[in-house]
């Protein structure tokens, strides 16, 4: 496409209207060849638009690209690349087939161009919306509900009585409602499994990463907002509920009860302990855990998690802990040979002396 049409679809202007050529692709600054564009948003990479062989690039106001090269103007240089990245890679179209080897239930409704692969199993009283797609090997358990468009890859189980909204993304081998961990103790101290009677909601334009397990309420629902996206490997406890636009990383873990606010971001491998409230516009960073409520719009970090400032100035003494040390103990060291040589030390011994 041209030039001036790509910076139309992606919100961006053409620097110089002269140079309106064809772009056919979209690369990173060092993958891109004559023929795409590229962007620059983090400025420790500026070097590298020196030696990019990319014909035009997304840039900020304000930036200048220092070469002869086709700029495009953006407020948000990533989220125009972005844009340009769905241009020439349009999700694949796909006809609308069930494969003789899938089983769906007689009770079950399907609808409108679908696509249902080899293995797939489509349980009791389930209704599967108009252009969803199933992968090879999905389980779709009794009851389920699955809006329109939606998008489940090979492996995925969904339990009982989920509900999934339209649009929604779901990688392989993740579990949706699988049963929560909840079990009392009997008077002989063993463990007895509470029956876990509720339902996983899924809402509109959610992804769900490979790998991440979503468990049924005990009672009532575990609850994912419209928007959010959860990455590969994420734990999601009975119970929870997780606000819209919320960003989930890797190795996530939420016990049972959590409540995450709208556009919280959980870096990877956080972990946030039972029946807590995590604000809304929160961010705990990677590797913290919470064992207590987080305000909202703050930035936590650490085991336990306190606010990111605070946690960045101990960091910094912490890596001066050796040598804090060491002075401690000079000081000590002399402060011990000045008392030893105080006046009033050796004048109280000379007195005593005196009447002896």
């Amino acid at each position: 496409m041209k030039l001036s049409e790509l910076a139309k679809l992606t919100n961006s202007s053409v620097e110089d209207e002269a140079k309106d050529f064809e772009i056919d692709g979209a690369a990173g600054l060092d993958e891109a060849q004559s023929g795409h564009v590229t962007f620059l948003a983090n400025p420790r990479y500026t070097a590298r638009v020196q030696t990019t062989c990319a014909s035009a690039i997304f840039l900020a106001d304000g930036i200048q690209p220092g070469r002869e090269i086709a700029v495009l103007r953006a407020q948000d240089p990533y989220l125009a690349y972005t844009r340009a990245l769905r241009l020439f890679h349009p999700e694949p179209s796909f006809e609308p087939f069930i494969h003789p080897s899938a089983v769906i239930d007689s009770t079950a409704r399907v609808g409108e161009g679908v696509f249902i692969g080899a293995h797939a199993v489509v349980g009791p009283h389930a209704e599967i919306g108009p252009r969803v797609r199933l992968h090879p090997n999905v389980t779709i358990y009794e009851r389920v509900r699955l809006g329109e468009a939606t998008v489940i890859h090979s492996g995925v189980s969904v339990r009982e009585h989920t509900q999934i909204g339209a649009r929604v993304v779901i990688q392989n081998n993740a579990v949706i409602g699988s049963d929560g961990f909840g079990y009392a103790r009997d008077e002989e101290r063993h463990w007895l499994k509470i029956p876990q009677t509720g339902r996983v909601v899924i809402e509109d334009d959610v992804e769900i990463g490979a790998g991440t397990i979503i468990d049924s309420a005990s009672v009532g629902e575990t609850r994912i907002s419209r928007g959010t996206k959860i990455d590969n490997l994420v734990q999601i406890g009975h119970s929870c509920t997780v606000g819209e636009d919320a960003l989930l990383c890797a190795q996530v873990g939420l016990a049972g009860s959590s409540r995450v606010g709208n556009r919280v971001i959980l870096a990877g491998q956080v972990g946030v302990a039972g029946h807590l409230t995590i604000g809304d516009d929160a961010v705990l960073t990677a590797k913290s855990a919470t064992s207590h409520n987080i305000p909202p719009g703050k930035t936590f970090s650490g085991v336990p998690a306190f606010e990111n400032r605070e946690w960045l100035r101990a960091t910094a003494a912490f890596r001066r802990l050796g040598e804090m040390q060491r002075t401690l103990k000079a000081l000590a060291a002399r402060l011990t040979k000045l008392e030893d040589a105080a006046p009033g030390k050796h004048g109280q011994q000379d007195v005593t002396d005196e009447h002896s």
